[in-house]
């Protein structure tokens, strides 16, 4: 097999660990599927009070900027020379954070960390865990972490107990996921905002084509692996998008859901509004794309992927 072949043909080999955190407390307040903001802020703060030991208000000039676990998880800075995304700051980050929901005093936070992430799962937990003996924002009183759950492999169902009496974690191993066979027909069902942008505009739900959504995908997917593994995605990616514009989604049913968080850093609130709805898709002949469409349930797609949007599920159809 040739170069070229060899390209065509690779898959990616990203390893997923999806882990859920059950927190109890006595003030649940709002809609808890949009407390990714909230959550997201947390993990940050309480974060970097755990592992920055210069102190400085900025990373950037910090002598450890590129070796340190905050900033990269949480800023991601490519590493120099980078072939990748030459010029840009940051990289996608390693991590999505999936609010759960809220009920008779608990919530759950789902947390799914990409490659060689999950290596930090334990400063990811702790600093969650500490965070949130302060409460989440306006939106609950303190919460109290009791338990840390691991699903097997993702989409498995499976989900195991990783915390242990003492407090410790007892991760299971993430190998690189696996996707079971392509299906002839799916639903693909958004549950969070999908931001989608297209010559520097906001995909519309009229606007959103298969192969806009695929692309976002296989960007997405070929930098995590790229910036995150061992193992980078070397396939023939402008291939796959040109074959992508003869595939139309049978039925799409999208709205526009608006949707605004507060930024600290720039103080002010910021719109994060989204396409939310369901795409049917007939992959017959079009198996090729099913391994990205199917890991991407857990990398999810668009704008704000770290705090939980671009979150959808597929449906097996007949």
């Amino acid at each position: 097999m040739n170069g070229a072949q060899e390209r065509t043909t690779a898959l990616p080999r990203l390893p997923i660990g999806r882990y859920r955190l059950v927190f109890e407390g006595e003030r649940l307040e709002g809609r808890s599927s949009y407390w990714g903001s909230a959550w997201r802020g947390l993990l940050g703060s309480a974060l970097k009070r755990l592992v920055c030991i210069t102190r400085l208000e900025e990373c950037p000039p910090c002598f450890i900027y590129r070796s340190c676990i905050f900033s990269h998880l949480f800023l991601t800075p490519p590493p120099l020379g980078s072939v990748k995304l030459p010029g840009y700051v940051a990289a996608p980050h390693p991590f999505v954070l999936v609010p759960g929901p809220a009920a008779e005093g608990a919530v759950e936070l789902g947390l799914t960390l990409f490659g060689l992430a999950n290596r930090y799962l334990a400063y990811m937990v702790h600093a969650l865990r500490e965070g949130a003996r302060q409460g989440l924002r306006k939106r609950t009183g303190p919460l109290t972490l009791t338990a840390v759950e691991q699903e097997s492999s993702p989409g498995s169902a499976d989900w195991r107990p990783i915390l242990d009496s003492a407090g410790g974690l007892q991760p299971l191993a993430t190998p690189p996921a696996a996707w079971p066979d392509a299906p002839r027909r799916i639903r693909l069902e958004l549950h969070t905002p999908l931001r989608l942008r297209l010559r520097n505009e906001l995909v519309a739900g009229e606007q959103l084509e298969f192969r806009a959504f695929l692309v976002s995908l296989l960007r997405r997917i070929s930098l995590l692996s790229y910036f995150h593994t061992d193992e980078p995605l070397e396939t023939d990616f402008k291939g796959l998008a040109e074959r992508a514009r003869n595939v139309r989604f049978e039925q799409a049913s999208l709205t526009w859901r608006d949707w605004t968080r507060y930024s600290s850093r720039q103080e002010t609130k910021l719109k994060m509004g989204g396409l939310i709805g369901s795409m049917i898709l007939n992959l017959e002949g079009g198996g090729e794309f099913w391994p990205y469409l199917w890991l991407g349930q857990w990398t999810h797609a668009g704008k704000g992927t770290s705090m939980g949007l671009g979150r959808y599920s597929i449906q097996t159809l007949a």
